[in-house]
């Protein structure tokens, strides 16, 4: 049938009419009972789409189409149970084929000519008879946007004009709507610029503030894409210029410099584009550049300086002046503070600013009275008995300077430090060295500080806020106080005092037991250390748990640790722990002794079956027990025992894998103790395996099961061998061992054999069994004539005898006087 083919009803019955064999049982039905079904998809160009014909596949199916404003209708496809029909029309709609097990039209890489109207006629055969359907699906190819371009009616509008942007798409299915957005030169993102959603954006007034990259988004039901950004730059400026001087500083006329600095003066006017500067120096030009910078500055350069903005575009012009005074200061600023003097007994208030032209004017001034004390230049200094002065009592020194806009000052304070002196020991250098540090830190002026012995002898000399003495380690300081004495102007002599204490170490418990496998710890306890010490474990073998970490796990503070032992291992985990703690001073060493118990040993396990499924790929096992006994699970060992190789043809050689020292491979664990059977999948068809199953108590193991392989299965050609076989058995008394029930394991199964089709044929394991139990020996043998039937039997079912005969006849494994007979 060709492509211009128009496809109705009444075509569709004649084709059925002529179909008769295909149709032979069909009932059709009145014609007007047909269903119609309409639908609508959208596609996209360029990739797939699926037209749906019915939730499950028709006898027979055309699909066909019909044009945009056209009435009729072309066929595509169709399939009157003998395969699909593709026509030739149908590539110009893209890769059009089939959904697998349905009628289903799927089109890959659709194009623009297949939007318009599908049908897809179906017949169904159903109890009732024939039933037509008819489904219109109304396709609608959508296209997606391209890139949009923005066109601008002006790029560079002066500030206060109009000016108009355009974003143009080239393809794309409508309706379309356009996002409009701009991001300025320093913004982190765009900013939606108007509310239209129409591709023209209209800016009647610009100004400064509409400078920035612009973008377009256009969308539609396929997609949204955003064009390339533009940049709208609008002219304007230069505004009033500023001028900005480092360093900064005010006085009455102007600003203030000091003398020999650097004085940098920046002018900024905002314009675009970017205003030129000059600058003039008591109305003469001294320079041209936005910055103008005067390193090591003269009383000369005292005097008034302008700045001048111009436009070169707008042709456009701004100024600003302002006044420089120089002035001369004394380095720094003015140091104030508190100092200890008498052996700390008084304090003295220094304050000095010395330099500077003038010279700087010092005063101490009293806060309580406002009055002024002591003043000088440069330098002043009032001592005042530690005991008449209060803590926290604040002093403050003025200073003043023509240099300066304001007189300036600094404030200190006599300070106690806070609390008292601390005392502590450390252990330096792997425990050779003890150093002893005394801190009492803060204050003003500092604290000062000294070491004594037990005895009452000095260490060292005296320090300000912080002594440290060092001491080498030794016994001989257990149980000895160190003393550290503090002095300090606005307090009495103070003091802190250690003690070193070796380790002293305990446990809750000496002996420890437990069951294979569990997790146990251990605790040591730090009674008493001084300098703390951290707490290290060994195992039974000596060694240091930290280097199996995943064996051992610590939990460390202050005075205690506990060990914890990951899966108890009667084998490797018996034995003594040690503790040990060490100081400066000492140290300790305590054992606790771990007895790791087995759990009672399983009960044996047999196999009992072990059989393969119909590809080799996965096995079946079960198994029984054997005597009693706590278990917890069952475990599946495996390794290969042959392995088939092909070397000619279809020739198989086999070749032995076994290797007694091949490990064994676990392949299922952790099945249920009350489960007696397992599946298992995922094995190499070409290796032939051998199995094994252990009962599991908890960590205990019992004595591996017999080890076994599987029977090997038949393969096609061999299944189709032993069923011609099996039609030829009731010639071999295959009555006689029907009614023979004692020699067979099995006799249902017999009465099983009789309903074997040809079609149908049994299980590889199935065919064996049956073989087994019908194939006894027999006291009697077969007749010439019976061994003359099979052969001629066999030689007319089959057209060769090959090695697929022979592996039959072993499989049957018949009796002496049947071999005789199939030996011919």
């Amino acid at each position: 049938m060709g492509d211009g083919l128009t496809w109705n009803f009444q075509t569709l019955f004649k084709i059925l009419c002529v179909l008769t064999p295909l149709t032979i049982g069909l009932v059709i039905l009145d014609p007007e009972e047909v269903t119609y079904i309409e639908s609508q998809v959208k596609g996209v160009i360029g990739r797939s789409v699926v037209l749906e014909c019915g939730q499950s596949v028709p006898t027979i199916y055309i699909w066909g189409f019909t044009r945009p404003g056209f009435s009729d209708i072309r066929a595509v496809l169709y399939n009157y149970g003998m395969g699909d029909k593709l026509q030739k029309m149908a590539s110009m709609f893209g890769d059009v084929k089939v959904l697998s097990d349905s009628a289903a039209l799927v089109i890959d890489n659709l194009q623009l000519a297949a939007e318009g109207r599908f049908t897809c006629q179906s017949l169904y055969d159903t109890n009732d008879g024939a039933k037509l359907i008819y489904i219109f699906v109304d396709l609608h190819v959508l296209v997606p946007i391209t890139k949009p371009s923005i066109q601008m009616s002006i790029s560079a509008p002066v500030e206060g004009s109009a000016i108009s942007l355009l974003c143009s798409v080239e393809n794309g299915t409508g309706p379309l709507e356009y996002i409009w957005n701009r991001q300025a030169a320093l913004s982190t993102g765009p900013i939606n610029v108007s509310e239209t959603t129409e591709s023209l954006l209209n800016l009647t007034s610009v100004n400064r503030n509409h400078t920035g990259w612009y973008t377009c988004t256009a969308k539609n039901e396929v997609n949204e894409v955003t064009s390339d950004r533009v940049w709208l730059d609008v002219i304007y400026g230069p505004d009033q210029p500023a001028i900005n001087i480092t360093p900064y500083a005010l006085n009455s006329v102007g600003y203030a410099a000091i003398e020999q600095d650097t004085v940098s003066m920046t002018c900024s006017a905002s314009s675009n584009p970017p205003s030129q500067y000059i600058w003039f120096h008591n109305n003469s030009q001294i320079y041209t550049g936005q910055q103008f910078v005067i390193e090591r500055i003269a009383r000369s350069q005292t005097g008034s300086y302008m700045c001048l903005a111009y436009n070169t575009v707008l042709n456009a012009r701004t100024k600003t002046t302002i006044i420089l005074t120089v002035y001369y200061l004394p380095d720094g600023k003015p140091i104030c503070t508190v100092l200890s003097v008498n052996d700390n007994q008084d304090i003295a208030l220094w304050c000095s600013w010395e330099g500077g032209n003038p010279p700087a004017t010092l005063q101490w001034v009293d806060t309580q009275r406002d009055g002024v004390d002591v003043e000088g230049l440069s330098s002043i200094s009032r001592v005042k008995a530690g005991r008449e002065t209060s803590n926290n009592s604040t002093y403050s020194c003025r200073a003043s300077h023509p240099a300066l806009r304001a007189d300036w000052s600094c404030q200190t304070t006599a300070l106690l430090p806070e609390g008292r002196p601390s005392c502590s020991a450390t252990a330096v250098k792997s425990l050779e060295y003890t150093m002893l540090s005394c801190n009492w830190e803060g204050g003003l002026p500092q604290a000062s500080l000294r070491w004594a012995n037990w005895r009452g002898n000095f260490l060292g000399k005296a320090e300000r806020s912080i002594n440290n003495q060092v001491l080498p380690s030794s016994p001989t300081y257990s149980g000895k106080e160190f003393i550290c004495q503090a002095t300090h102007p606005l307090s009495r002599s103070r003091a802190c005092s250690i003690r070193l204490e070796a380790p002293d170490l305990l446990t809750p418990r000496n002996s420890v037991t437990v069951f294979e496998g569990s997790d146990v710890y251990v605790t040591c306890i730090l009674k008493a250390a001084y300098p703390t010490s951290e707490i290290v474990w060994h195992n039974t073998r000596n060694e240091s748990v930290w280097l199996r970490p995943k064996k051992y796990l610590l939990h460390q503070e202050t005075s205690w640790s506990n060990l914890t032992i990951r899966e108890a291992d009667g084998d490797h985990d018996n034995g003594t722990y040690w503790c040990t703690a060490s100081n400066v001073v000492g140290s300790s060493r305590l054992s606790i002794q771990l007895l790791v118990n087995k759990y009672p040993t399983p009960p044996n396990v047999t196999i009992s079956k072990l059989l393969y499924g119909r590809q080799r790929t996965e096995v079946v096992l079960e198994w029984m027990t054997q005597g009693s006994g706590d278990l917890t699970g069952f475990m599946i060992q495996r390794r290969p025992a042959r392995r088939s190789l092909r070397v000619r043809g279809t020739t198989e050689v086999e070749q032995s894998m076994t290797d007694p020292y091949n490990p064994w491979q676990i392949v299922a664990s952790s099945i249920d103790p009350a489960i007696r059977g397992h599946k298992l999948g995922g094995m190499d068809p070409r290796v032939l395996y051998a199995f094994r199953i252990l009962a599991v108590n908890h960590k205990t193991t019992g004595y591996p099961s017999e080890v076994k392989t599987p029977d090997r299965p038949m393969n096609c050609r061999s299944r189709l061998i032993f069923r011609r076989m099996l039609m030829l058995l009731p010639q071999l008394r295959v009555k006689t061992l029907w009614k023979t029930e004692n020699r067979l394991k099995r006799p249902a199964q017999v009465l099983q054999l009789r309903r074997f089709s040809p079609l149908r044929p049994p299980s590889n394991h199935r065919l064996l069994v049956l073989s087994k139990e019908i194939a006894q020996p027999q006291n009697q043998p077969a007749p010439e004539s019976l061994r003359w039937t099979l052969r001629k039997q066999w030689s007319s079912r089959s057209r060769r005898i090959d090695s697929n005969f022979d592996q039959v006849i072993l499989m049957l494994v018949l009796s002496e006087n049947m071999k005789g007979t199939l030996a011919h």
